[in-house]
């Protein structure tokens, strides 16, 4: 599809990191990146078509959207590897390829050495690019100690988690002190403590100069960006500040609370499709135990909500108003574009008679030792037929090895386990054919096609041979692959392997499904069709299990378990542990903010302050004192407060503050 329409774009400038004079004078400054009329070809394929944006300096500038945009390609050129087709890019002032020196570059891959040290691994760039010892020994001890991974430069790079790879990745790009930062999805993967660790991280960069641009699937992170970019299909459709994207929007949310989800979700999806531009319903979503309800009007949006639910009896829990998120900013723009891929319903032929009171999965006081050290520490699951259940934690939580024992895999060291009805042995050929099962890493062969990884798994499911066309035809259409079924599937981006990799795991039509990380790097709108098939499984009767560190999408669950260091500390529905958090999350917005994000760090503990574009989320346990004693603070370090507000907690907010305060 082409796609010519364009959305007027915004060039404010909302610096975050710099004093009010310093951000006019940013303003006033030549652009650190200007790209004007972007073009680039592959043969027949325009990756890039016509695109202008500058980047001021000391700015963090986001480049969202879905797979094959143009984003990756963007960063080539940006990065000085790969040539422009036509048009004019200069970074630092120069054409990209002589700039390199000053450009810092962060691939969608790791591509450090596994077998050296963190140590080892900087020394070696630092030679590359001929830093000074003196330097060298500066620069290490400071980025280092910023990352957090000061005690560990003798530990090899292979034995670091996501995070703390994708931190010593930044630090070997800024040991030879760039002025500008390429970061192409830096945190896919990366569990939420550490991703929101390295965007404070990159606040602190901005506030010393730094120009930043950075492309990620995860749009709450798009939200610490001071301006953003909407791209899709070669083309930059709108530039702004997250706010002023939400508000060009022109659309409000509505949280809707019931016991009837799927019901009043139909009802309300039909107002949309059968009243048309009419309706103040533009946009039905399920998450978790509630409904997102995009609407041009609050007062009658709302009204017609309450009005469809009194008509069809359907009892109302609660509504609230609230804000748009940049998801739904994203979402609602491709599909006005009609980029919206449509939902293909799964051909079933199987129907599975299970009770939703039964217990698919169940596991009591399950442990698992490696040698001296206990992974897993006393854990209790159970997951009822229908039911998509979420278990969360950091890097190393011990989330995968507990889903390895839960579907056998891995022998528990101690603890029962029931599996479909199943007590004893887990490894059977008939308890397997009723499972499905995604590990986090991508499990398809890469030296073969799609269509032949599709026949492969047909087969090892035993998939009648006269349904399997059926279903790989399916797999094909989800994926938007039509035509494409012979290519090499080591020749897709990472986040069309996750969609393949998700239609194999459920062509047999499991009862069980096992999700490890099933939308690592796959972009919004791809996400969303995830859920509502992963949904629509769990409506049929299949019992869920899924891991993400994506704590946004983790909202889609029923009932979800916070895992720290192999220990559950918290279960519950997302609405529920969202209300046990303590005490208030605030929104400050200060005339300085890595002064009063340093600041306040000196006198609360770290994680409770964090960096948003030009705004601090802070959480206090007793708002009553508190905040009073922050508004002091800042005053008296000369720094003023425009507003300061009370806001929801987020799931991901949640998250950090449980795992942090178990921790300590």
């Amino acid at each position: 599809m082409t796609n010519n329409k364009s959305y007027p774009s915004s060039v404010l400038n909302s610096q975050s990191d710099l004093t009010q004079n310093s951000k006019l004078r940013t303003q006033n400054s030549p652009a650190i990146i200007h790209v004007e009329a972007l073009h680039k070809r592959y043969g027949r394929i325009a990756a890039v078509r016509g695109i202008d944006f500058d980047v001021q300096p000391g700015e963090v500038f986001g480049l969202i959207g879905p797979d094959g945009a143009g984003k990756t390609t963007t960063f080539h050129i940006l990065g000085g590897v790969m040539e422009a087709t036509t048009g004019n890019v200069q970074v630092l002032g120069q054409i990209p390829r002589k700039a390199r020196l000053g450009i810092g570059y962060l691939t969608q891959q790791f591509s450090l050495y596994l077998d050296l040290s963190i140590d080892e691994n900087l020394r070696y760039i630092a030679g590359l690019r001929s830093v000074s010892n003196r330097d060298f020994a500066e620069r290490r001890e400071k980025y280092l100690r910023l990352m957090n991974l000061e005690r560990f430069g003798d530990r090899l790079a292979g034995q670091l988690s996501g995070g703390m790879k994708q931190k010593l990745a930044l630090c070997c790009a800024l040991i030879y002190k760039p002025e500008v930062l390429l970061l192409d999805e830096p945190t896919t993967g990366v569990d939420p403590v550490s991703r929101r660790e390295f965007w404070d991280v990159l606040a602190a960069l901005a506030s010393e100069g730094v120009t930043i641009v950075v492309a990620t699937p995860y749009l709450d992170e798009a939200e610490r960006c001071n301006r953003v970019a909407l791209m899709y299909e070669g083309q930059i459709q709108q530039i702004g500040t997250p706010a002023e994207l939400k508000d060009s929007l022109g659309l409000h949310r509505l949280e809707v609370r019931t016991s009837q989800l799927q019901a009043v979700e139909q009802a309300l999806e039909a107002q949309v499709s059968d009243s048309g531009a009419s309706t103040p319903i533009h946009d039905v979503q399920t998450f978790g135990d509630r409904l997102d309800v995009l609407v041009s009007d609050t007062q009658t949006g709302e009204a017609q909500v309450r009005q469809v639910l009194s008509q069809k009896r359907f009892p109302l829990d609660s509504l609230e108003q609230t804000q748009p998120t940049l998801e739904n900013v994203f979402v609602a723009r491709l599909r006005q574009q009609g980029l919206e891929p449509p939902f293909i319903s799964f051909p079933r032929t199987m129907r599975h008679d299970r009770h939703s009171t039964d217990a698919a999965i169940y596991a009591r006081n399950l442990n698992r030792m490696f040698g001296t050290f206990q992974a897993v520490k006393n854990v209790n699951v159970e997951v009822r037929y229908g039911e998509i259940f979420g278990l969360l934690g950091a890097n190393g939580a011990g989330k995968t090895t507990t889903i390895k024992m839960l579907c056998g895999l891995l022998e528990a060291s101690s603890g029962d386990i029931s599996l479909g009805g199943e007590t004893g042995n887990l490894r059977s050929g008939e308890l397997r054919r009723r499972i499905g099962y995604m590990s986090q890493k991508f499990t398809l062969y890469d030296d073969l096609t799609i269509v032949q990884n599709l026949e492969f798994y047909a087969g090892v499911y035993s998939i009648p041979q006269r349904l399997r066309r059926e279903k790989i035809a399916w797999v094909i259409n989800i994926c938007g692959l039509e035509g494409q079924e012979n290519l090499i599937t080591g020749q897709l981006p990472g986040g069309w392997k996750q969609r393949v990799a998700f239609g194999a795991s459920v062509m047999h039509e499991p009862e069980i499904l096992f999700l490890d990380e099933p939308t690592s790097g796959v972009d919004p709108l791809a996400r969303r069709q995830f859920w509502r098939l992963i949904n629509d499984f769990a409506r049929q009767g299949t019992a869920i299990l899924v891991t993400t560190h994506y704590l946004e999408e983790a909202e889609q669950c029923n009932r979800m378990s916070f895992l720290v260091a192999g220990e559950t500390v918290i279960e519950g529905s997302p609405s529920q542990i969202k209300a046990a958090q303590p005490g208030k999350l605030i929104e400050i917005t200060p005339d300085q903010n890595q002064a009063a994000s340093d600041l306040l760090k000196q006198t609360l503990e770290p994680w409770r302050v964090s960096i948003f574009a030009d705004r601090l989320h802070v959480v206090v346990d007793n708002p009553d004192t508190e905040i009073p004693q922050l508004r002091d603070q800042l005053q008296a370090a000369n720094i003023t407060v425009h507003s300061l507000r009370p806001i929801p907690y987020s799931l991901e907010d949640a998250f950090i503050g449980t795992v942090q305060r178990s921790q300590k």
